[in-house]
Formats: structure tokens, sequence, C-alpha cells
């Protein structure tokens, strides 16, 4: 399975619905992988491969909430549209709150299915944007050298270099090494862009 392009999943114990969907999306031009059980979507989707779910509430042995709970407790973070023939109000407000973009009912409209799979897909794309992105950010944090991080740490924090060398019992010019390398390791232009890539990292201020 692809890591690259983006793909709904369906999942759906009915195989006339699992090929009513996998035309209408690939009409749409989207790519589709569809699955007959919660256990085989288990079995065989790869976390790292990008787009969104569109799950069966209502399925034998393993049900599409318990299978939104198992993803979850997985860390997956891939955006689920529920779409079902017996949909209920605790049952949506259940998948809901567990995270889920949509709760549709069959038969559902196909023109709001494919805007809901588009929106899904591109929360997804965002979301795994912004998680390259931080990672890349965290992995220049984790070149800084013990010291620089303490540095760091009371830089963001707002002290003056003459403050963090009492703190830390050195003198001001080793402080003004030590930010400086903190600022080229980070790639940081400005004690602001500084302070800003450290809150994404998650790097608290002294």
């Amino acid at each position: 399975m692809s890591s690259w392009a983006a793909t709904v999943f369906v999942v759906d114990d009915d195989p006339s619905i699992r090929r009513a969907l996998t035309h209408l999306f690939e009409a749409a031009g989207l790519n589709v992988a569809v699955f007959a059980s919660a256990q085989e979507f288990l079995e065989r989707y790869n976390p790292s491969a990008p787009g969104c779910l569109v799950l069966d509430l209502a399925m034998p042995t393993l049900n599409g909430l318990e299978l939104q709970e198992m993803l979850a407790a997985r860390g997956s973070r891939l955006p689920i549209i529920f779409l079902t023939g017996h949909g209920d109000l605790p049952s949506g407000l259940k998948a809901l709150k567990g995270g889920a973009t949509d709760f549709l009912t069959k038969p559902v409209d196909a023109t709001d299915l494919i805007e809901a799979v588009r929106g899904a897909m591109e929360k997804d794309r965002i979301a795994r944007q912004v998680n390259a992105e931080v990672a890349e950010i965290r992995k220049r944090f984790a070149t800084l050298t013990p010291r620089e991080r303490e540095v760091l740490c009371h830089v963001i924090s707002g002290k003056l270099n003459k403050q963090i060398a009492a703190q830390l019992g050195t003198v001001e010019k080793t402080v003004k090494v030590h930010r400086a390398r903190v600022m080229d390791k980070i790639k940081a232009g400005s004690l602001a862009e500084l302070i800003r890539l450290a809150e994404r990292a998650g790097i608290q201020p002294s």
C-alpha cells in the first residue's frame, strides 16, 4: 500500500457498497482501497499512508466505533467519515466525540460524500505537513549540547546574557558564544523566531 498517494480507505462488510463506493471515488479521480472488515483493515493499513477512512458503523465482530477506538489507541490521526445505514444520534455523537470528521447515513448524496472525503483528505494533508515540520524542528533542537540547551531555555524566557551568566555561574562572553551557536543550529534569524520554534518543539523557558 503506497505511503505517498492519498487514498480513500473504505471499510464495509457489504460487497455491493464496496463496489459502489469504489466506482464513485474512482470516477472522482480518487485512489481507493477497500476492506471487507475492520480486522482486514488493521492487518493491511500502513499508518504512513495518507488519506481518509470511510467506515461502516455496524459490522460483525468488530464494529466501526470499536475500530475508531483501536486506531486512536495506536495514535492514528487518520480522518474518519462514518457512513452507515444504522446510524442513530448516540452513535453519531460518540463517533464525532471520538474525532470523526463526519457521520453520514445511507443512502448518501454522492456530492456530499465526495465533498466530505476531499475535506478529510485536506485535513490529513495539513496535519501531516505540520507533523513533518515539527519533527524537523525537534531534530534541530536535538543537536544542542546540554549547556546550549540550558542557555536556550534562559534565552527564550527573556533573560539578558549577563543574567544568564550569573545563573549558570559563567561569564557573559561564554553565554554569547553558546547563544550564537544555538541560533545557528536552530536556524533562527531572530529571538522572536527562536521563541516561536521552541514553542513548536514543546520546549519550556526556564
